[in-house]
């Protein structure tokens, strides 16, 4: 019974956090999977789900990481179905500088902060580093993927996300609040005959926009999403019992991504209606159960972890104003390109208004979105670095 009510329960909640983020402004701010896993940490703290030897908690157990497996893996094609990415090879070389030089600075910041806090204690931690790429270039979809994949215990997963919103909101609200100034002050205040201006623009409501979802028309084709999403979630299990002979994370997450890359490119899956939104359901579903499997015991010991994760925010930021300045990259375009890699993309629009520059919002979601898609690639590779598999 209580596995089957809370069961429910992780169903209904996404659905009241997507309600107050459609009616209150502050949420907005916060973010709807900020919300998600406060709401499993509280739950966890409250002791209001069994565990360990308790009655049901065995059934429970065996609910959540069903779910976990599979939240993810829906998510992901979802919210690449509307990924243009054809806007790559509209984006200017200027562009191209930050996306690249971003994912060196944070590839080459995970790598030397895991050689000088590996004998640190951390559990699990070329994992932990390998998961780090994901959020660091695709946000929580390819976090939560990676840590899936790699197979990352549920508390490690939330004690690093909760750390990682801990080093992360601060220098948010730094830039917000006029922070920009300073990496405008460093890098040139325009690109000379390099701009990202361009007839194509994205509206704010571009990224979780959830009004409209339960209409006729569009909740029926954005249910042909959810199948063709299912069906790329069949292919990549069927992929991987053929060359494993078992269910392969690594396997079906990079299957699915590939597919939903190449079907991203067909008009009509890309104008698909609402499949980014419907993916972030999935996504606050599996932040929900992952953070109702908080150990509070586990934080004893585990700031290193935040000592890791400021060393690479820090670090990744310093580099990718070195390269940059080196490409006379100007100072707003590096600061959408670097939030959108850190953030993701549904960041970008908020940071553009307290920018003031509209031009650069095309480059920042480019930017973001080819995040998304090289996320779990990078993290595999850091992975394979680092000896995981």
């Amino acid at each position: 019974m209580v596995t089957i009510l809370t069961l429910i329960g992780y169903f209904i909640i996404p659905i009241l956090i997507i309600l107050i983020f459609n009616n209150f402004k502050w949420a907005k701010s916060v973010g709807t999977v900020i919300m998600a896993y406060a709401v499993g940490i509280v739950a966890a703290l409250l002791g209001i789900l069994p565990t360990g030897a308790e009655p049901g908690a065995e059934a429970l157990e065996s609910m959540q990481k069903t779910l976990m497996n599979v939240a993810v893996p829906i998510a992901i094609p979802l919210m690449l179905f509307n990924s243009d990415f054809k806007l790559w090879t509209k984006s200017l070389p200027k562009t191209m500088a930050v996306l690249i030089g971003g994912l060196a600075s944070i590839l080459i910041a995970l790598l030397s902060g895991y050689f000088i806090f590996r004998n640190a204690g951390i559990p699990q931690f070329e994992r932990v580093a390998a998961m780090m790429t994901g959020i660091y270039t695709g946000g929580t979809m390819n976090f939560s993927a990676l840590g899936n994949m790699l197979e990352v215990d549920p508390s490690i997963i939330t004690l690093t996300l909760t750390f990682e919103e801990i080093a992360t909101f601060p220098f948010i609200v730094f830039i917000v609040a006029g922070g920009y100034k300073v990496f405008r002050k460093l890098l040139p205040a325009k690109t000379e005959g390099d701009t990202a201006e361009t007839e194509e623009t994205f509206e704010t409501e571009s990224f979780e926009d959830y009004h409209g979802m339960l209409k006729p028309k569009t909740f029926g084709r954005m249910m042909l999403g959810l199948l063709l999403s299912l069906g790329m979630l069949a292919i990549g299990a069927g992929l991987s019992l053929l060359i494993t002979g078992k269910l392969n994370e690594l396997v079906v997450i990079l299957t699915i991504t590939t597919l939903a890359i190449i079907a991203s490119f067909s008009p009509k899956v890309r104008n698909l209606p609402k499949t980014f939104e419907l993916g972030m359901f999935f996504i606050l579903i599996f932040s929900l159960v992952v953070a109702s499997k908080f150990d509070i015991h586990a934080i004893k010991g585990s700031l290193h972890i935040l000592w890791f994760i400021l060393f690479v925010m820090i670090t990744s930021i310093i580099l990718h104003l070195i390269i940059c300045k080196i490409f006379k990259v100007e100072g707003d375009l590096f600061t959408v390109g670097h939030i959108s890699l850190l953030c993701s993309p549904p960041f970008v629009p908020p940071i553009v208004e307290a920018l003031g520059n509209r031009k650069v919002l095309l480059s920042g979601i480019v930017i973001g979105l080819a995040g998304y898609a090289a996320g779990n690639y990078l993290g595999v590779l850091i992975a394979w670095i680092l000896g995981v598999f």
